[in-house]
């Protein structure tokens, strides 16, 4: 067990889309012996991501979009399947998430639910996720969805069968950690 963390040094290494620092910091080990690493750290801020479903259809709202960074690790057209998804951007995690719902899928629901908040990569990204679910019915469709210009999305609003979704998981079509979590929790939970 690493014991008295102590950071030493904080090196900017660039705030060109998000702060990348390189972090000098000491610690003491299991064994009692004093120890220097040095690391990056990349912090993009926190995020929130939601999963809307329905109950009596037994469907679950999707987006997909292009991720540069699968592209160049090998997704082939680099487009991903997600839950809709977001940064905080100062605001509290259910003011965020209430708003991309309505940004990127075009429904404004009304009554989340929150039910974990993982770090999604904890060896290099600060980011803490919070993640919701919220039943929906086409009621609570205020646009079309797709995203906001000015943030240059492109968001397509997919309606999937909720036992599609679980089968392109195991498919490999879906492989959004934070999807794949959210689809598991209304399986184990039997909201669907």
């Amino acid at each position: 067990m690493i014991r008295n963390v102590t950071i030493k040094n904080s090196e900017l290494l660039s705030d060109n889309w998000y702060i990348l620092k390189k972090i000098t910091y000491d610690f003491t080990d299991a064994a009692g012996n004093q120890k220097t690493h040095i690391r990056e750290v990349y912090d993009r801020g926190n995020g929130a991501a939601i999963l809307l479903y329905n109950k009596e259809q037994k469907t679950v709202i999707l987006t997909r979009q292009f991720r540069l960074p699968t592209f160049i690790n090998g997704n082939e057209d680099g487009m991903m399947i997600e839950a809709c998804a977001g940064l905080l951007d100062k605001d509290n995690p259910e003011d965020c998430i209430r708003r991309e719902t309505e940004e990127e899928t075009g429904f404004a629901v009304t009554d989340i639910q929150k039910v974990m908040e993982p770090y999604m990569s904890p060896g290099s990204v600060t980011e803490i996720l919070y993640l919701f679910i919220a039943a929906y019915d086409h009621s609570m469709r205020v646009s079309g969805g797709g995203g906001l210009e000015h943030e240059q999305e492109n968001i397509e609003v997919l309606e999937l069968p909720f036992k599609e979704a679980m089968n392109m998981i195991k498919d490999g079509s879906i492989k959004d950690a934070k999807t794949i979590m959210l689809l598991q929790y209304l399986k184990l939970n039997e909201i669907l």
